[in-house]
């Protein structure tokens, strides 16, 4: 018999498929909007070139500074662009970077969005905001937060370089994986989770040998969406957190720094969790959830040390004590000492 729970669903519209760009402005007039700020960054002109073309004399102004980490600094500059230009609605095309900033404007204005995703992420679909200011990253949640409308373009994915793709992929694998043993848990989003571990699991074995193939890029763009539900829908743990305080206040590249520590906080949580575990293995098709998630980030040339990543030995400390500074939901107790031999194995990139 199925225990009680909780949930509460998301106010949001979804495309998924191929093909999709030349949706955006039909979007935008739904939503009775017609004065667009565009957001994209440096490395997605073509991209934003095309949505800007798309949508032709609603697109009233255009910025292409997203940065990572939502520096308070750049929103504070691209809020200068949304005010100048009377923009009534944000489209954005890019990864976290890009999305982070049309929902810190968002917070701030209330101003429409519309977001067409080129990456893993699964940020899109999540009323969190992640922001950093002085050297320190911190979170907040409204549903004011939420874009109107996900556009997921297949295609537009198809380009993100193996790199990429590999690290935003195994970053979502992260949510999938911190929901399954949330506080929050329930059978609805365990149901994407394990869906979501499925497909991107199998994208990520085959995109190494079929980087071009639209079905890998559907897999995994799928996978991701359903993780970011999943984000969106319970809270997360030790991981999550860890990788806050990496990023924030040591500056550590988002998605690599989560391809990192996933398989290592898999590693500290597991005997809490076993069953958990379990799951997960059975969903990769692996004979162990942390090792079987090391070894298809191994297979397909990802990130596996903090040490690569530009993080100091001497650093560990600071941040085992930020991490247990002040308590939050996970299935095994926050020990400073654990944490540190955690983070002295991903630093040294060892196999947890």
């Amino acid at each position: 018999m199925t225990a009680g729970f909780e949930y509460v669903g998301l106010p949001y519209r979804i495309l998924f498929g191929r093909g999709l760009l030349d949706e955006v402005g039909a979007e935008v007039s739904r939503l009775g909007r017609s004065r667009v700020l565009l957001l994209s960054s440096g490395d997605l002109a073509g991209p934003g070139d095309r949505v800007e073309k798309l949508l032709g004399p609603r697109c009233v102004a255009r910025f292409d500074g997203a940065a990572l980490h939502t520096p308070v600094g750049v929103t504070e500059e691209a809020m200068g662009h949304l005010r100048a230009s009377d923009a009534d609605c944000v489209v954005a095309v890019g990864g976290g970077s890009t999305t982070g900033l049309s929902k810190a404007l968002a917070a701030r204005t209330g101003v429409d969005q519309v977001i067409l995703p080129t990456t893993y992420a699964g940020s899109e679909v999540t009323p969190v905001l992640g922001e950093t200011a002085g050297g320190t990253k911190t979170t907040r949640s409204s549903p004011s937060i939420l874009p109107e409308t996900v556009i997921y373009d297949v295609e537009l994915s198809r380009g993100l370089p193996v790199p990429i793709a590999v690290t935003s992929a195994v970053n979502a694998l992260a949510h999938a994986v911190e929901a399954l043993y949330s506080a929050q848990a329930n059978p609805i989003v365990d149901g994407w989770a394990l869906d979501a571990i499925s497909g991107l699991g199998n994208g990520l074995s085959r995109l190494t040998g079929e980087p071009d193939d639209l079905e890998v890029r559907s897999d995994l763009l799928r996978g991701a969406w359903l993780a970011g539900m999943c984000l969106a829908s319970v809270g997360m743990g030790l991981h999550h957190k860890l990788c806050h305080v990496l990023g924030g206040s040591f500056g550590l590249p988002h998605a690599s720094t989560h391809t990192v520590v996933l398989p290592h906080v898999m590693s500290y949580n597991a005997p809490a969790v076993p069953e958990v575990m379990a799951r997960i293995a059975r969903a990769l098709g692996a004979p162990d959830a942390p090792s079987g998630v090391f070894g298809l980030i191994e297979r397909v040339d990802g990130p596996t040390s903090l040490r690569a990543l530009g993080l100091g030995l001497g650093d560990l400390g600071a941040v085992a004590d930020q991490v247990t500074a002040s308590p939050y939901p996970n299935p095994q107790p926050l020990a400073r000492e654990g944490i540190l031999e955690l983070l002295t194995g991903a630093w040294h990139g060892v196999r947890p």
